[in-house]
């Protein structure tokens, strides 16, 4: 993991200065005269039709229809999401909180919450906990966790419960708080330069539920408030206030590493793919080669 905290920092200074701008729809309505003063009588002693008649819909016809579509539109974005939690870097970390669909249907805070405690209780991030543990033991972080067994577990119990409440407000709580989309979309496209600034900038700059894309205040709101809480098991020795907010941004920072990697590694796995396939050619044909040269018949000498 990264401890570019200034490149995280500037991100957010960028997106607390962004400016937002709304504009304004309007309409004009049409007046159309009848050519008949008898046919504006006409109309205007016609009885106005009922709620529920022939090309007038009953308001409980259109929340009947409104409703519908909501249903629709909620298991499309499930069936989506369900898809999404079998994908996993090199089979082992989980990306359920990634979309390759730039048009992926906006979920709901169910579906937030749901995929995070997906996420948090897979394998990964368990795994993850235990490699930061172990280098944390290695270098004798926190000091007042001590050595061995203990000192293990207490380093072990904290990885975990920082990724655990960073993400449970800032994937679930404020995304749908502020309607922000916990998802990290792939670009997948385009130049490696301009894809590695996009997910660089995916940890302060995010995608709403109303389709358009503004600063990441979710993400990076909870890694502060993960990081203010985390001062309940660290050290009192971290509790100053320039630990926390070091923490926080060493997390939002640690979030441009991850979108990297999960950005570039299709591209990897499709290189080492055919890489193998061109080895297996190779071999393929030096085997066909010679048992080509064993099979060819030795020319017959001919006789005096």
């Amino acid at each position: 993991m990264g401890r570019n905290c200034c490149f995280a920092a500037a991100f957010v200074a960028l997106s607390v200065f962004a400016v937002h701008t709304a504009q304004a729809q309007s309409a004009d309505a049409l007046l159309n005269l009848p050519d008949d003063p008898a046919v504006s009588l006409q109309q205007s002693t016609s009885p106005a039709p009922s709620a529920g008649s022939a090309g007038t819909p009953a308001s409980g016809d259109q929340s009947t229809t409104a409703q519908s579509a909501d249903d629709i539109q909620r298991k499309k974005a499930q069936e989506q999401l369900e898809e999404q939690e079998h994908q996993r870097v090199m089979g082992v970390m989980a990306t359920f909180n990634t979309t390759n669909n730039r048009d992926a249907l906006p979920l709901t805070p169910k579906q937030k919450f749901s995929l995070f405690f997906k996420s948090a209780i897979d394998p990964w991030p368990f795994l993850l906990s235990g490699v930061i543990s172990g280098i944390g033991q290695a270098d004798d972080s926190f000091p007042a966790y001590g050595q061995g067994v203990q000192g293990y577990a207490k380093r072990y119990g904290a990885a975990y419960a920082d990724y655990f409440i960073g993400n449970f407000f800032g994937n679930a709580v404020l995304t749908s708080l502020l309607h922000e989309d916990p998802r990290y979309f792939q670009k997948g496209t385009g130049s490696k330069l301009g894809r590695f600034w996009w997910a660089a900038a995916s940890t302060v700059w995010c995608k709403r539920d109303n389709g358009t894309w503004g600063p990441n205040y979710a993400n990076v709101g909870g890694n502060l408030i993960g990081a203010a809480i985390s001062n309940v098991y660290y050290p009192a020795s971290e509790h100053t206030f320039a630990d926390t907010i070091s923490r926080g941004l060493t997390t939002s920072a640690e979030g441009v590493i991850g979108a990297e990697v999960i950005e570039f590694w299709p591209d990897y796995a499709r290189y080492h793919k055919r890489k193998h396939a061109e080895k297996l050619a190779r071999e393929q044909a030096k085997i066909d080669a010679q048992s080509g040269a064993q099979t060819t018949p030795s020319p017959v000498k001919p006789q005096d």
